[in-house]
């Protein structure tokens, strides 16, 4: 039987890390201008991963960390593969020039130690076809579905492609931020856990609504999350056990600080604990939050 979420996190410590102006048309969650000098933004972004990683570690849950690269600003989001419980890997194709720079020769072969590469979708960014693995596609692993909503970074597709080739059924749908424009990536609206699925119907196009709402509550409770807890990044976690395989949600405190306690208690009701730390560098400047830090190594 298939395992929804693993025990062991792959993350990278950035050597570097600043406004990245190469997604920030695609991400609204990212600030475009930073009032602090990158010197800084680093150091803080440096000091909260690391305070991120302890507080995983500390609950018994295996991390693998590799340094990061000076010409990659976002090199704190390693979203760029994915691993199978098979021990293969696969590489997938990036929309920003600089984000395609993250697959460093060093880490894929330090991820070839354990994994069988059988997939290398970069030759796609030539075509500008583009799909970022594991922020693009969220995985319900155990009932192979993959869950995703289309956007620059996210091609229809490709993923009909991919869910076609890997054996997955694919939940397509389209989404609309508060700005008009679609949800960059699909792990900002939703995660999928062993008992809990959490996710924003709001942000979904309207005639895509009932047909998620059926495929979502098929094998999981929903914790329903609304477009103002979307923006907190409350849809940006990820679970994952520790050696005595209990179970644990990860956020940013930011991300858990917007729950509201019917929410907590529901989702305590799966989860020994949910560990969070807060990110605020990270958040503001990246985009990104506490799930896009975080790889699963199966």
């Amino acid at each position: 039987m298939s395992k929804q979420s693993t025990s062991h996190l792959f993350m990278i410590e950035p050597e570097s890390f600043y406004v990245n102006e190469q997604t920030a048309f695609t991400n609204h969650y990212q600030k475009k201008a930073s009032d602090e000098s990158p010197e800084i933004i680093a150091e803080k972004a440096l000091e909260e991963f690391h305070k991120l990683k302890n507080k995983i570690e500390e609950k018994g849950i295996k991390v693998t960390s590799l340094k990061g690269s000076k010409d990659c600003p976002d090199h704190i989001f390693p979203n760029w593969f994915i691993t199978f419980e098979d021990k293969t890997m696969q590489i997938f194709s990036m929309m920003a020039p600089n984000r395609r720079k993250e697959k460093k020769l060093s880490m894929i072969e330090h991820l070839m130690e354990t994994y069988d590469l059988t997939d290398d979708m970069s030759h796609l960014e030539e075509k500008e076809i583009f799909l970022e693995s594991t922020s693009s596609m969220v995985f319900d692993r155990v009932n192979r579905i993959v869950y995703a909503g289309i956007s620059p970074r996210t091609n229809a597709v490709q993923l009909i492609i991919w869910c076609r080739h890997n054996n997955y059924e694919l939940v397509l749908f389209e989404t609309e931020s508060h700005t008009g424009s679609a949800i960059y990536h699909t792990d900002v609206l939703m995660y999928v856990g062993t008992d809990i699925i959490g996710i924003c119907f709001d942000v979904i196009k309207s005639e895509h609504i009932n047909y998620v709402k059926e495929k979502v509550r098929k094998h999981h409770e929903v914790v329903e999350l609304s477009s103002e807890q979307i923006e907190e990044f409350c849809g940006n976690a990820i679970e994952a056990k520790n050696e005595d395989d209990e179970l644990f949600l990860i956020m940013s405190s930011r991300a858990f600080k917007a729950l509201n306690q019917e929410q907590i208690n529901k989702l305590l009701t799966s989860y020994k604990e949910i560990i969070h730390s807060d990110i605020p560098t990270i958040e503001k400047y990246g985009g990104g939050s506490a799930r896009c830090m975080l790889t699963e190594l199966f």
